[in-house]
């Protein structure tokens, strides 16, 4: 199984069957999105950052709900219902959390969480073993908060998504925050090209920062 991060909370996900996932795809974000291939599609909330599934090529099948199971070769999906602000939804919505089971690894991709740590999520999001989190504030959690999940969700593997790259134009924080909570060896840096999830769960590297690919 691989990953490849497109930018913001983009992520391309191919199973060993080949099975192509795209998680939030978006528009206007400051730079353009690269026309990813995909057979399935999540999406988060409805906001242009995250529901640009127009750009998605091969007419791939669109997951935007919570509650449901969904099974398709060696990927299961399922996902349940967060807050994107910390009003109860007020400000910004609902938001949807996707965990994904593939080939045996399982992945939780918080969207846009903008609810601060509580017992509830953490019993929803359960173990994991690779954590997909905002981590840019404004619109989702910040750094700070983001690593009290980290920490509490103790998956082996974290990768923070949703911050502001030198080309972005959202009021967004950059990731350097974020990574300054960790050890520096805790930090494996991927240069814009597909990852095996497998191959680094059984590295040291606590979290993954991805460079998006162009």
């Amino acid at each position: 199984m691989r990953v490849l991060y497109y930018g913001h909370s983009c992520f391309q996900i191919i199973s060993d069957n080949g099975v192509r996932i795209v998680t939030d795809p978006y528009t206007k974000v400051g730079y353009e999105m690269p026309e990813p291939h995909a057979d399935i599609v999540t999406v988060s909330h409805g906001h242009f950052d995250h529901a640009f599934v127009e750009g998605v090529k091969d007419d791939p099948f669109v997951l935007d709900g919570s509650g449901k199971v969904f099974r398709f070769e060696d990927v299961e999906i399922t996902s349940f219902e967060t807050f994107h602000d910390d009003k109860q939804g007020a400000l910004r919505g609902k938001n949807q959390v996707f965990q994904f089971t593939v080939n045996g690894v399982k992945i939780c991709h918080l969207g846009d969480l903008g609810e601060p740590c509580c017992a509830e999520i953490l019993d929803k999001i359960g173990q994991v073993d690779v954590l997909m989190i905002p981590v840019g504030g404004t619109y989702t959690i910040d750094a700070k908060q983001a690593k009290e999940y980290a920490d509490k969700v103790d998956a082996k593997l974290v990768v923070p998504m949703h911050f502001k790259p030198d080309d972005g134009a959202l009021d967004i924080a950059p990731v350097d925050e974020f990574l300054s909570l960790f050890d520096e060896k805790e930090v494996m840096k991927i240069d814009g090209e597909f990852a095996s999830i497998k191959k680094l769960l059984e590295t040291p590297a606590r979290v993954l920062w991805f460079e998006r690919v162009k």
